[in-house]
């Protein structure tokens, strides 16, 4: 057996620096990934809000002008509705009119009395009907 004369196993300094420099380096560069996945995480977030707010900015936007066009056309129809209304009353007045001329003038005439009284019935059963479309959309 030889007896060695010099160091065998004990390893250099400059051995321990390289490694422990290689394990710096990877532990940094780990890190650096770690920030960068995080920061690009946070910045979607950000951006999801974002759009998500402005999207609900223009759905109100949307649901107000739609709900100014409906109050335009439901005012409109509501006029419409009364100007029929009015029209219809006075055809109904004209009719009663006409009943009372033709009753107090009629002797044997009933028929033409019955046609009056019918033609009254109709034009007030419009008027009800009207009446409760009006009532519907108020």
């Amino acid at each position: 057996m030889k007896a060695s004369t010099g160091p065998t196993s004990a390893p250099s300094r400059s051995t321990k620096k390289g490694r422990l420099s290689a394990r710096w380096f990877l532990l940094v560069w780990v890190v650096l990934i770690a920030l960068f996945v995080y920061a690009a995480y946070e910045y979607s977030q950000r951006l999801q809000a974002q759009t998500v707010a402005a999207l609900e900015q223009q759905t109100q936007a949307q649901m107000a002008d739609l709900r100014a066009d409906y109050e335009k056309q439901l005012a409109a129809l509501n006029t419409d509705l009364n100007e029929q209304i009015a029209a219809l009353q006075s055809k109904v007045d004209s009719f009663n009119e006409l009943l009372t001329f033709t009753k107090d003038n009629a002797s044997n005439k009933t028929d033409n009395s019955n046609k009056l009284y019918t033609q009254l019935d109709e034009v007030k059963t419009q008027l009800n009907a009207l009446q409760k479309k009006m009532d519907l959309l108020k």
